[in-house]
């Protein structure tokens, strides 16, 4: 069953029974149709039906909002920006087709007359996650479909309410029932979806186990795939000149969405000149975060999205502790059966514990101390993960030079790390590969078809 739990009450508000293998493979024989008719559209009807998207996503951003807090516990201010962010990518895709579908003019040295030409390849496969339901789906859907693919949505088990209404969505928008397709499929169905000869390619963003599976059998049956994975991603504050910005973008950074984020700042690395004045700002700031309610506008962090979440979490808090380290804010001995985890910032961790390799996918911040900036290049780069960083500097030469020697896909310069519609998303080493949105989310499931014309 796809169940939606309301990770506040713990009570079920919704289920739905799986597809089953036969009615999975009839979907995907019906995208490859739908396929034929779709990429046939002229590009400014498609680009149109993405524009409807964004506006129905403007005007029902509120009811979308809540069913997000329902489904995984966001708190609805953060919720209600996730819709916007969706509604941006939909009025990037569908406002700039022209200029990012255009023919690239080429001027080999034969002389001869050279186009390379954006064109869709065919259905494609997106394995979504719950941390994100809207936003996840539209940074993959969204450029595909204006591109001229179908899509085959297989989202995570949890979010089904959130699944559906983003389909009723696109189907409300004018584009044709087949050309995307919702499938309540269990994970055990990947395999199959990736091999059928109707699938041209997959995306997935989740767990690095579940991207290596389906990089496997991409690889397996020559499927392009893009994969966006875990992340461990540092927060660099290299001294203490704009303290309070850097705490903020912390605390942000660290404890929106209940830390529940790739792209969370996990790990704060802070030099020794600044480590006190901002240790002492940062903990201070973490205590007055309004925990609580994900439903009250004023709430900041609301519960973990499942209570199975929580125990996973504290097996890693409690690792680290048992070895030495401690904790600057929360307490170690506060345990509930329920889905809420309070804040918390672990001090003292060294590399023998859990808490310096793995990513702690809650709202549990690592704090490190560098003696200088090589020693905080040296502790970013040691994550297997490589997905964002952030560097925080007063000397904006210094936090290029250190950004420019860190091994992450994305690095933001004393600001908070997140995402833009008109930016390349995605990351390197154990976090993946393949860019999402911008131009070049438009370009990972095209063909770059090269038209030549001799002199």
């Amino acid at each position: 069953m796809y169940r939606s739990t309301n990770p506040m009450t713990g009570l079920v508000e919704a289920e739905f029974p799986l597809l089953t293998a036969d009615e999975i493979a009839q979907a995907a024989q019906r995208s490859a149709q739908a396929y034929v008719q779709w990429q046939a559209v002229p590009r400014a009807e498609r680009a149109d039906a993405v524009l409807r998207i964004a506006a129905i996503f403007e005007s029902r951003r509120d009811e979308f909002a809540k069913l997000i807090t329902a489904e995984m516990g966001k708190p609805i201010s953060q919720a209600r920006g996730e819709i916007a962010l969706v509604a941006s990518i939909c009025r990037y895709y569908g406002g700039n087709a022209e200029t990012l579908l255009a023919d690239e003019v080429l001027d080999p040295a034969s002389g001869d007359s050279a186009v390379v030409r954006t064109s869709a390849i065919g259905p494609v496969l997106g394995v979504m996650p719950w941390n994100f339901p809207f936003y996840q789906v539209a940074r993959f859907a969204i450029p595909n479909l204006l591109l001229g693919n179908t899509i085959l949505l297989k989202h995570a088990s949890n979010c089904p309410q959130s699944a559906l209404a983003f389909e009723r969505v696109v189907h409300g928008a004018g584009v044709p029932a087949d050309a995307y397709i919702n499938l309540l499929a269990s994970s055990k169905d990947i395999d199959a979806l990736v091999a059928s000869p109707h699938v041209q390619g997959v995306s997935l963003t989740g767990s690095e186990k579940a991207g290596a599976s389906v990089a496997s059998q991409a690889g397996k049956h020559l499927k392009k795939v893009v994969l966006e994975l875990g992340g461990s991603d540092p927060l660099l504050v290299l001294d203490s000149g704009i303290l309070e910005h850097s705490v903020k973008a912390a605390v942000l950074g660290r404890f929106a969405n209940a830390g529940q984020a790739c792209i969370s700042a996990k790990r704060l690395i802070v030099l020794d000149e600044a480590y006190e004045d901002f240790s002492t700002s940062f903990a201070q700031a973490v205590s007055n975060i309004s925990f609580g309610d994900p439903t009250d506008p004023a709430t900041f962090m609301g519960p973990l999205y499942s209570a199975s979440a929580k125990d996973e979490i504290l097996e890693v808090v409690d690792d680290a502790l048992a070895q030495g380290a401690e904790l600057l804010v929360g307490t170690a001995s506060a345990r509930t059966d329920d889905a809420f985890l309070e804040p918390m910032v672990l001090v003292g961790v060294t590399e023998q514990m859990r808490a310096f390799h793995e990513e702690i996918f809650g709202p549990v911040a690592v704090l490190l101390r560098a003696r200088d900036a090589d020693h905080a290049v040296e502790l970013a780069n040691s994550s297997v993960y490589g997905l964002g960083a952030t560097v925080f500097s007063s000397d904006t030469a210094q936090a290029n030079a250190v950004a420019d020697r860190l091994e992450a896909g994305m690095v933001v310069i004393n600001g908070m790390a997140g995402s833009q519609a008109d930016l390349p998303f995605g990351g390197t080493k154990r976090s993946g590969f393949g860019r999402e949105l911008g131009s070049a989310g438009i370009a990972e499931f095209s063909n770059k078809k090269l038209i030549r014309t001799p002199a």
